[in-house]
């Protein structure tokens, strides 16, 4: 882990997708952001959150599902807590 993640939390859109996927490709994205792996982002993006790991700030990542549902995944600034969501929910 490259950062903390402080609690784990999953909006309502993320527990009906959990319903129709293999929730281990959800669990398996979440490695992916405390990894450091920002998933599908631009570079620009991705730089950001690399200065936003070194120097305080919220974390983002992006990632595609097998099926084509996107989710993203947005850590505090404070690493308080880890939020797993769709787009449309933000």
């Amino acid at each position: 882990m490259k950062f903390s993640i402080g609690q784990v939390l999953a909006t309502p859109g993320i527990l009906e997708l959990m319903a129709k996927v293999d929730p281990l490709q959800i669990h398996r994205c979440l490695l992916r952001h405390v990894a450091g792996d920002w998933g599908d982002l631009c570079t620009e993006d991705k730089e950001q959150n690399e200065y936003m790991l070194v120097n305080g700030g919220r974390l983002f990542s992006a990632y595609k599902l097998n099926n084509g549902d996107k989710i993203w995944i947005i850590t505090e600034a404070d690493r308080s807590a880890t939020t797993m969501l769709l787009p449309e929910e933000y």
